[in-house]
């Protein structure tokens, strides 16, 4: 018999979730019949790739000047935050001979800001965006998901991310948010590393020097830390042939560049003045979601397999309710249950 709307979705949100396996095991005692991984797997892949080929649909009449209906209300503060997980494939890349490879991740957030005092901005409701797509072909679905969660009609659109070049290439290329922000804590992370080029690892400097470096940049003085940064790459000398990407000298001068490129995206003064959150957290949390769904040394993955999950867990994880709309709509498909 044909797989039932209510079934098919327990089967997807199954799929979603858990492995293959358990999401087998779990049905198999739900359904009172045997179910094989394979069996949940060809399946839930079917269910997914529903949804792919939908999205496609959507960014093909989106490059059309035809975007899906923006909502009622228009939202006050709007956060979107990009990052990369890892996937492991079944084939090797035989440029890198690993079977390692990057998925893209983007996080739309809705926000109350907070009062640039005591109360801080708080998350209303994210929805997410997921592909084994290179750069140029995720631009258009973060645009998609973008002009659904009503980015245009925003009061104020932010992108806060780490400083992966691409993603500075993409938010500017898509036009994505009226202000950068660089995660701050992606920074201080930064600092540590410059503080322990200076004065050595785990040192009492060094630790002095980071919490001093870590005050200037909560404060919105990057020129001082940039300034600081100049002197210390003057003082170590210049670059050596031989330097490996772990010498002092190559820390120094690759964060002092990293420094001088998002001065720019460092207000972080301003930006809390303003009740506006300074940090990526939702967005790494969003990422390690869906880690934990098709990441593990023990998965490897087809490429159109990957997807079609990622777009299922991507429906699951959004908080607005747009699984619930798309089971709703469902009828019964044609994959057939075994007796």
């Amino acid at each position: 018999m044909p797989l039932t709307s209510l079934a098919a979705e327990r089967l997807a949100r199954e799929a979603a979730q858990h492995g293959f396996g358990p999401a087998a095991r779990s049905l198999t005692l739900d359904w009172h019949t045997a179910l094989a991984d394979t069996q949940v797997q060809r399946w839930s892949e079917t269910l997914g790739q529903a949804l792919v080929d939908k999205r496609q649909e959507e960014i093909t009449a989106l490059q059309r000047g035809l975007g899906p209906a923006a909502p009622a209300n228009a939202p006050e503060l709007v956060v979107v935050g990009m990052d990369g997980g890892r996937v492991q494939m079944r084939e090797q890349n035989p440029a890198s001979q690993s079977r390692w490879t990057e998925n893209k991740v983007g996080t739309f957030t809705t926000y109350l800001p907070g009062d640039g005092k005591d109360k801080k901005p708080r998350p209303l409701v994210t929805t997410y965006v997921a592909t084994l797509e290179k750069v140029d072909a995720f631009g258009p679905h973060v645009a998609l998901e973008a002009q659904r969660r009503g980015l245009a009609l925003a009061k104020v659109v932010l992108n806060i991310s780490d400083g992966a070049a691409w993603i500075d290439l993409l938010a500017e290329k898509w036009r994505i948010a009226d202000v950068r922000i660089v995660d701050y804590y992606h920074a201080i992370e930064h600092l540590h590393d410059v503080a322990e080029a200076i004065h050595g690892v785990k040192t009492q400097e060094s630790w002095a020097l980071w919490g001093q470096l870590k005050t200037w940049l909560w404060e919105g003085q990057v020129g001082p830390v940039i300034a600081r940064l100049q002197a210390a790459v003057e003082a170590a000398g210049e670059a050596q042939a031989d330097d490996s990407e772990t010498h002092p000298r190559t820390i120094l001068r690759r964060n002092l560049g990293y420094f001088q490129k998002h001065q720019a995206h460092m207000k972080y003064d301003q930006y809390r003045a303003k009740g506006w959150p300074i940090g990526s957290g939702n967005t790494e949390a969003g990422v390690k979601c869906f880690n934990k769904r098709v990441k593990g040394t023990d998965q490897f993955w087809s490429p159109q397999g990957v997807e079609a999950i990622m777009a299922l867990r991507a429906l699951w994880l959004n908080q607005d309710q747009s699984w619930e709309r798309y089971w709703e709509r469902r009828s019964a498909y044609g994959l057939v249950m075994a007796a």
